[in-house]
């Protein structure tokens, strides 16, 4: 198969990343199906694909037509077969639950065509983990999208060593064709190359906390209000390039050994868990969060990395 055989489109999952990511490729002109197990959370995907596109529209990135035209282009359905019997290519994007993740794709690998490709939107878990649960192994990969899907243009493409390397190049030109910058990870490894990154710097984070270096409101201050700027721009091999590897190096050597290297997840992230302080899923997470300090939250985000955009 070829990337101009693609047609039709399945994603499996309408929560945080799902719906995006269907938008993505129905803004595209792709046929989309968007599978979930309740029809309240395909009208609230479609609700929030509409609130995604106004914002794009606001910006003049798409027209305003697509604001209601593309959401209704989507077929939803809580059955799994109506979106995957007819898909070219299927992105799955439920919780991150390696059995649950094995059983879908188990079901998945039964329903669809054999030469339909397999993505799972794994944030961790390595591809081979669910291509053992397929009759496919050569068709499964993942393809793993940063929040917001749909104005973060990254994706990781992580294969394992059974993928074909004509699948490799089909998910990477059909990334290409929708306007995101896939790059590849060429070895398998949990966490892959940007969440490995992220939270390096959040175990960091997290210790200055225990360790009552700063509170998490100063930290979050340092991070938007210095590095976190230039990384938007430039990456860490280009800033340091920048400042010169003698001075960089200097300072590595005396602060290497200082920082966090602990090998457990941090205690403080765990007793958040406990007591339900989920972030904005919840209310409360390090900050107290109303219903309308959320929504500008995700507003300020979203318009912010479409004016980051002009400049990439």
């Amino acid at each position: 198969m070829n990337v101009d055989e693609i047609g039709r489109i399945g994603v499996i999952g309408a929560g945080l990343m799902g719906h995006g990511i269907a938008q993505d490729f129905a803004v595209a002109g792709y046929q989309v199906g968007l599978h979930d197990i309740s029809e309240d959370l395909l009208e609230l995907a479609r609700e929030n694909m509409r609130q995604n596109l106004a914002i794009m529209a606001d910006a003049q990135m798409i027209d305003t037509n697509a604001v209601d035209s593309v959401p209704e282009k989507v077929f939803m359905s809580t059955h799994l077969e109506e979106v995957v019997s007819g898909a070219d290519y299927v992105v799955e994007a439920i919780t991150e639950d390696l059995p649950l993740k094995q059983r879908v794709f188990a079901e998945i690998d039964e329903l669809c065509p054999r030469h339909t490709i397999i993505a799972s939107n794994s944030s961790t878990f390595m591809p081979s983990s669910v291509a053992s649960a397929t009759g496919r192994p050569d068709k499964v990969l993942v393809t793993h999208y940063f929040n917001p899907p749909h104005f973060v243009p990254l994706v990781e493409v992580v294969c394992h060593e059974g993928t074909s390397g004509t699948t490799f190049e089909v998910v990477m030109r059909l990334l290409n064709r929708i306007g995101k910058r896939p790059v590849a990870v060429r070895k398998e490894v949990p966490g892959f190359i940007g969440n490995r990154l992220q939270f390096a710097l959040l175990r960091e984070c997290l210790s200055l906390v225990e360790k009552g270096v700063a509170t998490p409101q100063d930290i979050d201050a340092v991070v938007k209000n210095s590095f976190g700027r230039r990384l938007a721009v430039a990456g860490p091999f280009e800033v340091f390039d920048a400042a010169g590897w003698d001075t960089i190096f200097a300072i590595l050597t005396e602060l290497a050994p200082d920082l966090d290297a602990s090998s457990a997840a941090s205690t403080l992230a765990a007793d958040n868990v406990r007591r339900g302080r989920l972030g904005l899923k919840s209310g409360s997470g390090f900050y107290d969060w109303t219903p309308e300090d959320a929504r500008m939250l995700r507003e300020r985000i979203a318009h912010a990395l479409i004016e980051i955009e002009k400049w990439s």
